[in-house]
């Protein structure tokens, strides 16, 4: 098969590499559902099959010029997780919610940069990188179990707040610590070695707070929803070639966009757009992970892998204990908290990808097979723990474990975070939303042979059909109970101006007469006309 790929030009090759990684993670990612394992795994998975130490049909030369990749779905999966730092959120947080996050992050990169190095003996550097990726926590996982079973409580809005904070303190560390192995790797530490990457983190963090600012003027409400995505794209592609060009890591930048994007504008409709966008990219980037997976060294490798797994989930928990210990947390938060942030994916990845370019060829591509190892257990493993801590902690209902068909799939291609205050991020689908700057449409119903209706597509613009999401002009012949099933209806006065701000808009329409249209009336009018029907 490779031989066959290799044979034709470079466009076509192209072309059939990426038709095949996508088949591949379709196809593994329907297994994977089978066995309720997340997507994540299957693409992984279907990575080491197709890739050069299984079937070998892609090229290494391609897998090599693949780089860039990793950097954009980074980017992508940093400005999602900026939504959840708007305002409110944070100041809802409070210290304890700072201080468990603290904990536990930092608890289980020392736990493993120790150990690691103690045991093993394979070089500061190494065990600092592998106890900065640690630190993260992937919380698809752990959303996705929380949207499947409608979890609600206390025990998780302080979960989504922790899971929100993670990657923060895990990029700072991260930034930190590459400084300190690369310039370890170099022979000598010098202080502009560490001060001056992250004087860069932080040069790129003003970059990201002016292109969310740049981003909220650029898409003024009457822009479309094509030319919403390509902005915002655009911005998002600038931003991360310029982190790329300090050799730094695209998410505390991209992350500040999403944050500074979102506070500036409340705008939650761009985040589902990009999220339905981003499936493609997510999925090439995680087969190419499977791809750069060393089967062979697994065998040699699997101690530090086996010391890496465990020892992370010991401090992710003692973490969460310890820090509610001391803040005299809820017992279910103290004693539970831990299990659900047992997942690592997205960003371990991404950063794992960082590390190989910061450490030495071998020491970087064990690194690198160490995390892809973990990363597909603690996918499998990560669902089953947060489930078991929302049972314990009382988050879910009884009812939606007594009848599976309650539950829920999350949506496909998902690398995002899903906030159990709303699920409208999931459940909403970009294509059902109004067209953005649209002028009223005027459409028809051949089945009643009615007349014209009028309808408002626009969601943003100053129309003055804003607050009318659509009416009829046909007489009104519906019976009471048929319209109480359709809510409330405008007041009389308001149709008619409504009806004349339209009718002077709209040219070559045959508009009935205002006086021939029965005006919708209130829930009260319904009652009282119903009233009289039964005396007459």
């Amino acid at each position: 098969m490779q031989n066959f790929i290799l044979s034709m030009d470079e466009n076509t090759r192209v072309l059939l590499v990426l038709s095949i990684i996508l088949f591949a993670g379709f196809i593994l990612t329907r297994l994977t559902n089978t066995l309720n394992l997340p997507k994540v795994s299957g693409y992984i998975l279907a990575g080491i099959i197709i890739g050069p130490y299984c079937m070998n049909l892609i090229p290494g030369a391609f897998i090599s010029h693949m780089g860039f990749v990793s950097d954009l779905a980074l980017a992508f999966i940093a400005f999602d997780v900026g939504k959840f730092f708007k305002r409110e959120v944070i100041s809802e947080a409070g210290p304890s919610v700072i201080l468990i996050t603290l904990f536990e992050t930092l608890l289980a990169g020392f736990l493993v940069t120790v150990s690691v190095q103690y045991v093993f003996h394979v070089g500061w550097p190494f065990a600092l990188v592998l106890g900065a990726i640690a630190t993260a926590t992937a919380p698809a996982s752990t959303m996705m179990t929380i949207n499947q079973y409608h979890a609600r409580g206390v025990f998780v809005d302080t979960l989504l707040q922790v899971v929100a904070l993670d990657n923060v303190v895990c990029l700072l560390t991260f930034s930190i610590v590459s400084a300190i192995a690369n310039s370890d790797n170099k022979g000598a530490l010098v202080p502009s070695d560490i001060l001056l990457p992250i004087g860069y983190n932080l040069l790129a963090m003003v970059l990201g707070l002016f292109c969310g600012y740049f981003l909220s003027r650029l898409l003024i409400p009457t822009r479309s929803k094509d030319n919403r995505l390509i902005l915002a794209i655009a911005l998002l592609l600038g931003l991360t070639g310029l982190c790329a060009a300090m050799d730094i890591s695209p998410l505390l930048s991209c992350m500040v966009f999403g944050a500074a994007y979102i506070n500036f504008t409340e705008d939650k409709k761009l985040f589902r757009q990009i999220n339905n966008f981003t499936p493609p990219v997510m999925s090439i980037f995680f087969i190419l992970s499977g791809m750069n997976l060393d089967v062979s060294a697994l065998s040699t490798i699997g101690a530090i892998g086996v010391l890496y797994f465990l020892v992370r989930i010991i401090g992710k928990y003692l973490g969460t204990f310890f820090a509610g210990t001391l803040l005299k947390s809820d017992p279910t938060t103290r004693n539970y908290l831990g299990l659900a942030l047992i997942p690592q994916a997205g960003v371990a990845i991404g950063l794992a990808f960082l590390g190989q370019r910061i450490l030495p060829p071998a020491m970087g591509n064990m690194l690198l097979t160490i995390i892809l190892a973990s990363s597909v257990l603690y996918e499998m493993i990560g669902p089953v723990s947060a489930k078991i801590a929302l049972i314990l902690s009382g988050s879910i209902d009884p009812s939606m474990l007594a009848d599976p068909g309650l539950e829920q799939e999350p949506e496909e291609g998902t690398p995002r975070l899903l906030s159990s205050e709303t699920e409208e991020n999931s459940s909403r689908n970009i294509s059902s939303e109004p067209e953005e700057g649209a002028s009223p449409q005027i459409s028809s119903d051949p089945e009643d042979n009615a007349s014209p209706q009028i309808s408002s597509a626009s969601e943003d613009t100053d129309n003055p059909t804003d607050s009318l999401k659509e009416f009829s002009l046909t007489p009104d012949t519906t019976s009471p109970h048929t319209k109480k099933k359709e809510g409330k209806s405008k007041k009389s006065k308001d149709f008619k101006e409504l009806y004349e701000e339209l009718h002077s808009g709209v040219e070559d329409t045959d508009l009935p007469d205002i006086e021939q249209v029965e005006v919708p009336v209130g829930k009260k009018d319904k009652k009282a006309k119903h009233k009289e029907k039964k005396k007459k």
